[in-house]
C-alpha cells in the first residue's frame, strides 16, 4: 500500500517551484518503421525513475507539456510521445500521426500499440530500468495490454479511464489477470461503473482504483499533511 501512496502522491502533489530540468526532442523508430515525435523531459537527480507518457485520442505529446515538469521534480524522467493515433494539444500537432497519414498507415487506436512499444524499449533500453507506463484514454488501455505481455520491462503502470475500446471485447480485462505489478486506475464520475466493471475480475492484489476525491483522503491519511492548495494540471483532472 505504500508503494502506491507514492504514487498517489505524484498524481495530486504539484509543486510551484520553476522547473530547471532539461527537455529534449527526440525521434524514436516504431516497431514499423515510422518515426515516432516524443520530448524528453530529464529529471536532475540520482534516483531517477522512468515515466512513458502517452496522450489520448485526438491528443499530442502536448497533454503533458505542464505535468511533465512537475513530474521531473518528484525525480522521475518523463518521455511524452505522439502516437499516430492522435491529432493536437497546447499547440503542439501530433507529427506521428501527421506522418503516417502520409506514408498510407494505419492510425487506429490499435495502430499505436506499436508506438508505445518502441517508446519502451528505447527507454528501457537507455536507462537499464524498468519504466513506469501512464496513458489516458485509449492509451490507457494499451498500456495495461502492454504491462501484460512486457513484464520484464514495466515497473507500474498508471492509467486514467480505461476501457474496451477495442474490436477484442475483453482483451484489457484479460490482461489486467496477467499483470503482477502495481496498478493505479482513476477515471471521472461518470466512468465509475464502467471502470468497476473492467477490474472486477482482476486477481491483483496491487490494482489501486480510486477517483481523485477518495485519492486525496487516502494521500491525507497516511501523510498526515497535505499542501493547502494544489496546482492540478491537464484534461487528468477535469470532471473529477
Amino acid at each position: 500500500m505504500f508503494r502506491w501512496i507514492q504514487y498517489s502522491v505524484v498524481l495530486v502533489s504539484f509543486f510551484f517551484a520553476k522547473s530547471i530540468n532539461a527537455q529534449s526532442d527526440l525521434m524514436i523508430s516504431s516497431l514499423d518503421g515510422l518515426a515516432i515525435h516524443a520530448k524528453l523531459y530529464e529529471a536532475k537527480t540520482d534516483n531517477q525513475k522512468i515515466m512513458l507518457l502517452c496522450h489520448q485520442a485526438r491528443y499530442s505529446k502536448g497533454e503533458y507539456k505542464e505535468t511533465a515538469p512537475q513530474f521531473n521534480l518528484l525525480g522521475y524522467t518523463c518521455l511524452a510521445i505522439d502516437q499516430r493515433s492522435g491529432d493536437s494539444i497546447n499547440n503542439d500537432i501530433n507529427e506521428t500521426a501527421k506522418d503516417a497519414k502520409k506514408k498510407g498507415k494505419p492510425t487506429n487506436f490499435e495502430d499505436a500499440e506499436q508506438d508505445i512499444k518502441a517508446a519502451l524499449y528505447y527507454l528501457y533500453n537507455q536507462y537499464g530500468q524498468r519504466v513506469i507506463l501512464v496513458g489516458s484514454s485509449y492509451s490507457s488501455s494499451l498500456i495495461l495490454k502492454i504491462a501484460a505481455e512486457e513484464k520484464d520491462k514495466v515497473e507500474a503502470v498508471i492509467s486514467f479511464s480505461p476501457g474496451e475500446y477495442f474490436n477484442d471485447s475483453t482483451l484489457i480485462q484479460r490482461s489486467l489477470k496477467e499483470i503482477k505489478i502495481p496498478v493505479f486506475i482513476t477515471c471521472s464520475k461518470s466512468e465509475i461503473k464502467e471502470t468497476k466493471n473492467l477490474i472486477r475480475n482482476s486477481e491483483n492484489q496491487l490494482i489501486t482504483f480510486s477517483n481523485l476525491k477518495k485519492l486525496v483522503s487516502t494521500v491525507q491519511k497516511h501523510y498526515g499533511q497535505i499542501m493547502q492548495t494544489m496546482r492540478l494540471t491537464g484534461k487528468h483532472f477535469k470532471n473529477f
